[in-house]
Protein backbone atom coordinates (compact mmCIF):
# COMPACT_ATOMS: atom_id res chain seq x y z
CA UNK A 1 0.00 0.00 0.00
CA UNK A 2 1.68 3.17 -1.07
CA UNK A 3 2.35 5.71 1.51
CA UNK A 4 2.03 9.30 0.76
CA UNK A 5 4.89 11.28 2.27
CA UNK A 6 3.72 14.59 3.57
CA UNK A 7 4.67 17.41 1.33
CA UNK A 8 6.76 20.19 2.81
CA UNK A 9 4.60 23.22 2.96
CA UNK A 10 5.90 25.99 0.76
CA UNK A 11 7.18 28.85 2.91
CA UNK A 12 5.15 31.95 2.74
CA UNK A 13 6.61 34.75 0.75
CA UNK A 14 8.54 37.08 2.97
CA UNK A 15 7.16 40.54 3.06
CA UNK A 16 9.57 43.06 1.59
CA UNK A 17 7.49 46.13 2.01
CA UNK A 18 10.50 48.05 3.34
CA UNK A 19 12.73 47.13 0.38
CA UNK A 20 9.99 47.79 -2.14
CA UNK A 21 9.52 51.26 -0.68
CA UNK A 22 13.16 52.12 -1.55
CA UNK A 23 13.90 52.75 -5.19
CA UNK A 24 16.67 50.76 -6.92
CA UNK A 25 18.64 53.94 -7.41
CA UNK A 26 18.58 54.70 -3.72
CA UNK A 27 19.68 51.13 -2.86
CA UNK A 28 22.58 51.49 -5.30
CA UNK A 29 23.52 54.87 -3.84
CA UNK A 30 23.40 53.40 -0.30
CA UNK A 31 25.60 50.48 -1.34
CA UNK A 32 28.15 52.83 -2.86
CA UNK A 33 27.95 55.24 0.09
CA UNK A 34 28.97 52.84 2.82
CA UNK A 35 31.80 51.50 0.70
CA UNK A 36 33.03 55.03 0.00
CA UNK A 37 32.84 55.79 3.72
CA UNK A 38 34.98 52.73 4.49
CA UNK A 39 37.58 53.73 1.88
CA UNK A 40 37.59 57.32 3.17
CA UNK A 41 38.02 56.10 6.74
CA UNK A 42 40.99 53.94 5.76
CA UNK A 43 42.55 56.81 3.79
CA UNK A 44 42.04 59.19 6.73
CA UNK A 45 43.66 56.66 9.07
CA UNK A 46 46.64 56.27 6.76
CA UNK A 47 47.08 60.05 6.46
CA UNK A 48 46.79 60.43 10.24
CA UNK A 49 49.46 57.77 10.82
CA UNK A 50 51.74 59.34 8.20
CA UNK A 51 51.44 62.76 9.87
CA UNK A 52 52.06 61.31 13.32
CA UNK A 53 55.07 59.34 12.08
CA UNK A 54 56.34 62.07 9.75
CA UNK A 55 59.78 62.06 11.36
CA UNK A 56 60.15 58.50 10.05
CA UNK A 57 58.00 58.63 6.92
CA UNK A 58 59.62 61.74 5.40
CA UNK A 59 63.22 60.39 5.65
CA UNK A 60 62.08 57.06 4.20
CA UNK A 61 60.44 58.82 1.26
CA UNK A 62 63.58 60.91 0.74
CA UNK A 63 65.57 57.66 0.77
CA UNK A 64 63.26 56.18 -1.88
CA UNK A 65 63.78 59.23 -4.12
CA UNK A 66 67.54 59.05 -3.66
CA UNK A 67 67.56 55.29 -4.24
CA UNK A 68 65.51 55.72 -7.42
CA UNK A 69 68.31 57.99 -8.65
CA UNK A 70 71.27 56.00 -7.33
CA UNK A 71 70.23 52.37 -7.95
CA UNK A 72 70.57 52.68 -11.76
CA UNK A 73 73.94 54.38 -11.30
CA UNK A 74 75.11 51.65 -8.91
CA UNK A 75 73.91 48.95 -11.30
CA UNK A 76 75.75 50.70 -14.13
CA UNK A 77 79.00 50.64 -12.16
CA UNK A 78 78.49 46.98 -11.27
CA UNK A 79 77.89 46.16 -14.94
CA UNK A 80 81.35 47.63 -15.57
CA UNK A 81 82.81 45.01 -13.19
CA UNK A 82 82.98 47.29 -10.17
CA UNK A 83 82.65 45.43 -6.87
CA UNK A 84 79.20 45.90 -5.34
CA UNK A 85 80.54 47.47 -2.16
CA UNK A 86 82.59 50.00 -4.15
CA UNK A 87 79.67 50.88 -6.46
CA UNK A 88 77.38 51.40 -3.47
CA UNK A 89 80.00 53.47 -1.63
CA UNK A 90 80.67 55.69 -4.65
CA UNK A 91 76.93 56.23 -5.17
CA UNK A 92 76.24 57.13 -1.53
CA UNK A 93 79.33 59.29 -1.02
CA UNK A 94 78.81 60.93 -4.40
CA UNK A 95 75.30 62.19 -3.61
CA UNK A 96 76.51 63.47 -0.22
CA UNK A 97 79.38 65.30 -1.91
CA UNK A 98 77.09 66.87 -4.51
CA UNK A 99 74.59 68.13 -1.94
CA UNK A 100 77.35 69.38 0.37
CA UNK A 101 79.02 71.13 -2.56
CA UNK A 102 75.81 72.91 -3.57
CA UNK A 103 75.15 74.03 0.00
CA UNK A 104 78.75 75.24 0.39
CA UNK A 105 78.58 77.27 -2.82
CA UNK A 106 75.30 78.88 -1.80
CA UNK A 107 76.52 79.75 1.70
CA UNK A 108 79.79 81.16 0.39
CA UNK A 109 78.13 83.26 -2.31
CA UNK A 110 75.39 84.55 0.00
CA UNK A 111 77.88 85.51 2.73
CA UNK A 112 79.95 87.37 0.17
CA UNK A 113 76.99 89.23 -1.35
CA UNK A 114 74.71 89.72 1.65
CA UNK A 115 76.18 93.06 2.89
CA UNK A 116 75.76 94.59 -0.55
CA UNK A 117 72.27 93.12 -0.91
CA UNK A 118 71.26 94.49 2.48
CA UNK A 119 72.60 97.94 1.63
CA UNK A 120 70.86 98.02 -1.75
CA UNK A 121 67.59 96.76 -0.26
CA UNK A 122 67.56 99.51 2.37
CA UNK A 123 68.35 102.15 -0.24
CA UNK A 124 65.56 100.95 -2.53
CA UNK A 125 63.16 100.83 0.38
CA UNK A 126 63.94 104.43 1.30
CA UNK A 127 63.31 105.44 -2.31
CA UNK A 128 60.01 103.55 -2.34
CA UNK A 129 58.99 105.13 0.96
CA UNK A 130 59.68 108.60 -0.41
CA UNK A 131 57.67 107.70 -3.52
CA UNK A 132 54.67 106.79 -1.36
CA UNK A 133 54.98 110.02 0.62
CA UNK A 134 55.07 112.10 -2.58
CA UNK A 135 52.24 110.12 -4.21
CA UNK A 136 48.56 111.22 -4.19
CA UNK A 137 47.78 108.51 -1.60
CA UNK A 138 48.42 110.98 1.19
CA UNK A 139 50.53 108.64 3.32
CA UNK A 140 52.94 110.08 5.84
CA UNK A 141 56.21 108.58 7.04
CA UNK A 142 54.53 107.79 10.38
CA UNK A 143 51.78 105.83 8.61
CA UNK A 144 54.29 103.81 6.59
CA UNK A 145 56.43 103.18 9.67
CA UNK A 146 53.35 102.01 11.59
CA UNK A 147 52.38 99.55 8.84
CA UNK A 148 55.90 98.14 8.78
CA UNK A 149 56.11 97.82 12.56
CA UNK A 150 52.78 95.96 12.65
CA UNK A 151 53.90 93.58 9.91
CA UNK A 152 57.24 92.88 11.62
CA UNK A 153 55.51 92.28 14.97
CA UNK A 154 53.08 89.84 13.37
CA UNK A 155 55.89 87.94 11.69
CA UNK A 156 57.91 87.79 14.91
CA UNK A 157 54.91 86.49 16.87
CA UNK A 158 54.18 83.77 14.33
CA UNK A 159 57.69 82.96 13.11
CA UNK A 160 57.79 79.65 14.96
CA UNK A 161 54.51 78.52 13.49
CA UNK A 162 55.47 79.70 10.01
CA UNK A 163 58.78 77.82 10.09
CA UNK A 164 57.16 74.73 11.55
CA UNK A 165 54.44 74.62 8.91
CA UNK A 166 56.90 75.37 6.13
CA UNK A 167 59.31 72.62 7.09
CA UNK A 168 56.70 70.15 8.23
CA UNK A 169 59.15 68.97 10.89
CA UNK A 170 58.48 71.32 13.77
CA UNK A 171 61.57 73.41 13.02
CA UNK A 172 63.74 71.35 15.40
CA UNK A 173 67.35 71.10 14.20
CA UNK A 174 67.85 67.83 16.06
CA UNK A 175 64.85 66.28 14.32
CA UNK A 176 66.13 67.43 10.94
CA UNK A 177 69.57 65.92 11.57
CA UNK A 178 68.02 62.67 12.81
CA UNK A 179 65.84 62.54 9.69
CA UNK A 180 68.88 63.11 7.48
CA UNK A 181 70.71 60.20 9.13
CA UNK A 182 67.67 57.95 8.72
CA UNK A 183 67.42 58.90 5.05
CA UNK A 184 71.12 58.17 4.43
CA UNK A 185 71.04 54.81 6.22
CA UNK A 186 67.81 53.80 4.48
CA UNK A 187 69.30 54.74 1.09
CA UNK A 188 72.40 52.70 1.88
CA UNK A 189 70.41 49.58 2.77
CA UNK A 190 68.21 49.93 -0.32
CA UNK A 191 71.34 50.13 -2.47
CA UNK A 192 72.83 47.08 -0.76
CA UNK A 193 69.82 44.80 -0.47
CA UNK A 194 66.76 46.51 -1.90
CA UNK A 195 65.53 43.47 -3.83
CA UNK A 196 65.62 41.28 -0.73
CA UNK A 197 63.78 43.95 1.26
CA UNK A 198 61.03 44.05 -1.36
CA UNK A 199 60.84 40.24 -1.44
CA UNK A 200 60.28 40.25 2.34
CA UNK A 201 57.48 42.82 1.94
CA UNK A 202 55.85 40.69 -0.77
CA UNK A 203 55.90 37.63 1.53
CA UNK A 204 53.74 39.53 4.03
CA UNK A 205 50.79 39.21 1.63
CA UNK A 206 48.73 36.05 1.03
CA UNK A 207 50.26 33.74 -1.56
CA UNK A 208 47.55 34.29 -4.24
CA UNK A 209 48.16 38.06 -4.09
CA UNK A 210 51.95 37.98 -4.28
CA UNK A 211 52.17 38.04 -8.07
CA UNK A 212 49.99 41.14 -8.28
CA UNK A 213 51.78 42.89 -5.40
CA UNK A 214 55.20 42.13 -6.84
CA UNK A 215 54.25 43.36 -10.30
CA UNK A 216 52.59 46.52 -8.94
CA UNK A 217 55.70 47.25 -6.88
CA UNK A 218 57.93 46.90 -9.93
CA UNK A 219 55.60 49.16 -11.90
CA UNK A 220 55.75 51.78 -9.15
CA UNK A 221 59.54 51.55 -8.96
CA UNK A 222 59.91 52.00 -12.72
CA UNK A 223 57.66 55.05 -12.53
CA UNK A 224 59.59 56.56 -9.62
CA UNK A 225 62.92 55.97 -11.37
CA UNK A 226 61.67 57.59 -14.57
CA UNK A 227 60.21 60.53 -12.66
CA UNK A 228 63.35 61.36 -10.68
CA UNK A 229 65.61 61.17 -13.75
CA UNK A 230 63.38 63.41 -15.82
CA UNK A 231 62.80 65.82 -12.91
CA UNK A 232 66.55 66.30 -12.47
CA UNK A 233 66.92 66.99 -16.19
CA UNK A 234 64.08 69.53 -16.16
CA UNK A 235 65.44 71.20 -13.00
CA UNK A 236 68.91 71.49 -14.57
CA UNK A 237 67.47 73.07 -17.73
CA UNK A 238 65.47 75.57 -15.65
CA UNK A 239 68.51 76.47 -13.55
CA UNK A 240 70.76 76.92 -16.58
CA UNK A 241 68.15 78.98 -18.44
CA UNK A 242 67.35 81.41 -15.62
CA UNK A 243 70.95 81.58 -14.38
CA UNK A 244 72.25 82.27 -17.89
CA UNK A 245 69.58 84.91 -18.42
CA UNK A 246 70.52 86.65 -15.16
CA UNK A 247 74.21 86.57 -16.09
CA UNK A 248 73.60 88.03 -19.57
CA UNK A 249 71.32 90.71 -18.11
CA UNK A 250 73.97 91.70 -15.60
CA UNK A 251 76.67 91.60 -18.28
CA UNK A 252 74.93 94.41 -20.20
CA UNK A 253 73.67 96.37 -17.18
CA UNK A 254 76.64 96.47 -14.86
CA UNK A 255 76.57 93.16 -12.98
CA UNK A 256 73.98 90.78 -11.55
CA UNK A 257 75.09 89.45 -8.13
CA UNK A 258 74.24 86.06 -6.65
CA UNK A 259 73.77 84.42 -10.06
CA UNK A 260 75.04 81.06 -8.81
CA UNK A 261 72.78 80.96 -5.70
CA UNK A 262 69.82 81.92 -7.89
CA UNK A 263 70.58 79.07 -10.31
CA UNK A 264 70.93 76.59 -7.45
CA UNK A 265 67.70 77.87 -5.87
CA UNK A 266 65.91 77.37 -9.21
CA UNK A 267 67.35 73.85 -9.48
CA UNK A 268 66.23 72.86 -5.99
CA UNK A 269 62.91 74.68 -6.29
CA UNK A 270 62.04 72.81 -9.48
CA UNK A 271 61.54 69.65 -7.41
CA UNK A 272 58.52 71.35 -5.79
CA UNK A 273 56.11 71.80 -8.69
CA UNK A 274 54.54 75.24 -9.22
CA UNK A 275 55.46 76.60 -5.75
CA UNK A 276 59.22 76.15 -6.16
CA UNK A 277 59.27 77.79 -9.59
CA UNK A 278 57.31 80.81 -8.35
CA UNK A 279 59.50 81.37 -5.28
CA UNK A 280 62.83 80.93 -7.07
CA UNK A 281 61.69 83.16 -9.94
CA UNK A 282 60.50 85.82 -7.49
CA UNK A 283 63.96 85.78 -5.87
CA UNK A 284 65.64 86.47 -9.21
CA UNK A 285 63.23 89.31 -10.01
CA UNK A 286 63.69 90.83 -6.53
CA UNK A 287 67.49 90.90 -6.86
CA UNK A 288 67.19 92.47 -10.32
CA UNK A 289 64.85 95.12 -8.90
CA UNK A 290 67.15 95.93 -5.98
CA UNK A 291 70.38 96.16 -7.97
CA UNK A 292 69.36 97.19 -11.48
CA UNK A 293 65.97 98.92 -11.22
CA UNK A 294 62.39 98.40 -12.43
CA UNK A 295 63.08 97.95 -16.16
CA UNK A 296 65.75 95.22 -15.68
CA UNK A 297 63.42 93.58 -13.14
CA UNK A 298 60.69 93.43 -15.80
CA UNK A 299 63.22 91.95 -18.24
CA UNK A 300 64.24 89.37 -15.62
CA UNK A 301 60.56 88.58 -15.07
CA UNK A 302 60.22 87.97 -18.81
CA UNK A 303 63.20 85.61 -18.74
CA UNK A 304 61.74 83.66 -15.81
CA UNK A 305 58.32 83.43 -17.47
CA UNK A 306 59.92 82.37 -20.76
CA UNK A 307 61.91 79.57 -19.14
CA UNK A 308 58.88 78.41 -17.17
CA UNK A 309 56.74 78.45 -20.32
CA UNK A 310 59.39 76.35 -22.05
CA UNK A 311 59.21 73.92 -19.15
CA UNK A 312 55.41 73.86 -19.01
CA UNK A 313 54.72 73.63 -22.75
CA UNK A 314 57.70 71.64 -24.02
CA UNK A 315 59.64 69.89 -21.27
CA UNK A 316 56.74 68.84 -19.08
CA UNK A 317 54.59 67.30 -21.84
CA UNK A 318 57.44 65.56 -23.65
CA UNK A 319 59.54 64.48 -20.67
CA UNK A 320 57.66 64.37 -17.36
CA UNK A 321 54.32 63.72 -19.07
CA UNK A 322 55.85 60.72 -20.81
CA UNK A 323 57.46 59.54 -17.59
CA UNK A 324 54.44 59.63 -15.27
CA UNK A 325 51.32 60.16 -17.46
CA UNK A 326 49.53 62.38 -14.93
CA UNK A 327 47.25 65.26 -15.98
CA UNK A 328 48.28 68.74 -14.73
CA UNK A 329 45.07 69.20 -12.72
CA UNK A 330 45.75 66.27 -10.36
CA UNK A 331 49.31 67.57 -10.03
CA UNK A 332 48.09 71.00 -8.90
CA UNK A 333 45.57 69.50 -6.48
CA UNK A 334 48.12 67.04 -5.12
CA UNK A 335 50.71 69.78 -4.52
CA UNK A 336 48.12 71.97 -2.78
CA UNK A 337 46.89 69.10 -0.60
CA UNK A 338 50.39 67.94 0.23
CA UNK A 339 51.48 71.45 1.15
CA UNK A 340 48.41 71.90 3.36
CA UNK A 341 48.97 68.60 5.19
CA UNK A 342 52.76 68.50 5.46
CA UNK A 343 54.25 71.82 4.31
CA UNK A 344 57.19 71.76 1.90
CA UNK A 345 57.70 68.03 2.41
CA UNK A 346 54.12 67.35 1.34
CA UNK A 347 54.47 69.51 -1.78
CA UNK A 348 57.77 67.79 -2.61
CA UNK A 349 56.39 64.25 -2.44
CA UNK A 350 52.93 64.97 -3.86
CA UNK A 351 53.73 64.40 -7.53
CA UNK A 352 55.80 61.20 -7.17
CA UNK A 353 53.20 59.73 -4.80
CA UNK A 354 50.36 60.51 -7.21
CA UNK A 355 52.36 59.22 -10.19
CA UNK A 356 53.33 55.96 -8.49
CA UNK A 357 49.82 55.39 -7.11
CA UNK A 358 48.30 56.09 -10.53
CA UNK A 359 50.50 53.51 -12.25
CA UNK A 360 50.17 50.86 -9.54
CA UNK A 361 46.36 51.16 -9.34
CA UNK A 362 46.06 51.07 -13.12
CA UNK A 363 48.34 48.04 -13.32
CA UNK A 364 46.23 46.14 -10.77
CA UNK A 365 42.87 47.28 -12.16
CA UNK A 366 43.71 46.19 -15.71
CA UNK A 367 44.97 42.82 -14.50
CA UNK A 368 48.31 43.29 -16.27
CA UNK A 369 49.99 41.17 -13.61
CA UNK A 370 48.39 38.06 -15.14
CA UNK A 371 50.24 38.47 -18.44
CA UNK A 372 53.12 40.78 -17.51
CA UNK A 373 54.39 40.16 -13.97
CA UNK A 374 57.63 42.09 -14.63
CA UNK A 375 56.60 45.36 -16.34
CA UNK A 376 59.15 47.65 -17.94
CA UNK A 377 59.01 51.35 -18.76
CA UNK A 378 57.94 50.63 -22.36
CA UNK A 379 55.03 48.53 -21.05
CA UNK A 380 53.85 51.17 -18.57
CA UNK A 381 54.34 54.25 -20.76
CA UNK A 382 53.90 53.24 -24.40
CA UNK A 383 53.61 55.88 -27.14
CA UNK A 384 50.18 57.52 -27.15
CA UNK A 385 49.38 56.26 -30.64
CA UNK A 386 49.92 52.58 -29.80
CA UNK A 387 48.19 50.45 -27.18
CA UNK A 388 50.19 49.15 -24.19
CA UNK A 389 52.31 46.15 -25.05
CA UNK A 390 51.76 43.04 -22.99
CA UNK A 391 53.88 39.95 -22.76
CA UNK A 392 52.66 36.43 -23.32
CA UNK A 393 52.59 34.39 -20.10
CA UNK A 394 55.72 32.33 -19.81
CA UNK A 395 53.71 29.42 -18.49
CA UNK A 396 50.73 28.77 -16.29
CA UNK A 397 52.98 27.82 -13.41
CA UNK A 398 55.18 30.88 -13.78
CA UNK A 399 52.19 33.21 -14.09
CA UNK A 400 50.95 32.01 -10.72
CA UNK A 401 54.24 32.72 -8.93
CA UNK A 402 55.55 36.16 -7.93
CA UNK A 403 58.66 37.58 -9.52
CA UNK A 404 60.42 37.20 -6.18
CA UNK A 405 60.69 33.93 -4.32
CA UNK A 406 57.91 33.83 -1.70
CA UNK A 407 59.64 31.41 0.65
CA UNK A 408 62.80 32.15 2.58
Amino acid sequence: MPTNSPKNPKPAATSRVGDEAVSPGMRTAAAWSWRILVVAAVAALVIFLVIQLRLIVIPIMVALLLAALLVPFSNFLQSRRWPKWLAVAVSEVGIIAVVAGLVTIVVWQVRAGFPSLQEQTIAKFVEFEQFLVDSPLGLSEADITGFIDDAVATIQDDIGTIVGVALGLGGDVGEILAGALIALFATLFILIDGRAIWAWIVRLFPRPARVAVSGAGEAGWVTLTSFIKVQILVAAIDAIGIGLGAWILGLFLGGFPLVIPIAIAVFLGSFIPIVGAVLSGALAVFIALVYLGPIPAVIMLGIVIGVQQLEGNVLQPFLIGTAVKVHPLPVVLAVATGGFLAGIAGALFAVPVVAVANVMIGYLARGDWRTNPNPSASDLFPPSETPPRTRRPRSAAVAQQPATEPDA
